[in-house]
């Protein structure tokens, strides 16, 4: 989906999530027929092949396509339309919402100066034909797309993960995955370098990366209150990080101070 830029400024006043099936307004549609070279391109897809709907987008043409017609009309955008580059291709998760996965490719020809993009839905179940001996861009983005989102990748030549560890379990892009990681998330590290044994010692893996523990004298240095390694943490208040910036500040930038901040019970 192309949106327009919008301004930003205001953006920590707004809730991120009101709706998990809310989506953005999509900009205006064009026809396809108001550009002779999309046209042209249209009308030699639609003689060899089902074109489910086409339009133009941001100066962009997109077109949908049945699934298992990805290989044939990729090959001939390429050696029939002068469409030389595969610039990025991936899945959008629409399983809540559709049971689908929508794959899209994002073509470019050089020659033309036209950029085109061809989707296709699948089931979560189904596979989709690799294209990387067609273009040579495939390759680690078919397995990106198999390590992210699971999605099956026919024929790809080498189908492994690229991302996370081959023995890890669930797709981090899918929407349904937790931001922080599952239960199998935050003992991995765990159970792989010291073994399951050790989990009652060593405790489970803090995935949440703003997270700091003033306390921990295990895990965090105590900035100018060092203390040996899982030394017991003195019990006297100290002043550690009672500011949120350096001694002086930041120019244009009011300074925030520990005791004045306000932790959200709830979102409002």
């Amino acid at each position: 989906m192309m949106r327009r830029y919008q301004e930003k400024g205001d953006v920590q006043k707004k809730a991120y999530y009101n709706d998990r099936f809310w989506v953005a307004p999509q900009i205006p549609k064009d026809p396809v027929e108001s550009d002779e070279i999309f046209a042209k391109d249209l009308e030699s897809l639609k003689s060899k092949f089902e074109i489910k709907e086409a339009y133009i987008q941001r100066g962009q043409m997109v077109v949908y396509i049945d699934p298992k017609d990805n290989r044939d009309v990729l090959k001939h955008l390429k050696e029939e339309l002068a469409y030389n580059f595969l610039s990025e291709l991936s899945a959008i998760d629409w399983l809540a919402q559709k049971g689908e996965f929508e794959i899209f490719y994002q073509m470019l020809s050089t020659s033309k100066r036209k950029r085109m993009r061809v989707k296709c839905f699948i089931k979560e179940k189904e596979a989709i034909e690799s294209v990387c001996d067609i273009y040579k861009s495939a390759d680690w983005a078919e397995r990106e797309m198999y390590d992210m989102f699971g999605v099956i990748v026919n024929n790809h030549p080498y189908m492994k993960r690229i991302l996370m560890p081959d023995d890890w379990q669930g797709h981090p892009l899918r929407k349904d995955y937790p931001l922080h990681g599952d239960e199998f998330a935050q003992w991995y590290e765990v159970d792989k370098i010291f073994g399951k044994e050790y989990r009652d010692i060593i405790g489970p893996e803090n995935r949440d990366s703003a997270y700091v523990n003033e306390r921990d004298t295990k895990h965090f240095a105590r900035i100018r209150h060092e203390v040996r390694f899982g030394e017991e943490p003195s019990k006297e208040p100290t002043d550690l990080m009672k500011e949120y910036q350096e001694e002086g500040g930041v120019f244009l930038i009011k300074k925030f101070k520990k005791d004045k901040s306000i932790t959200l019970k709830e979102r409002k």
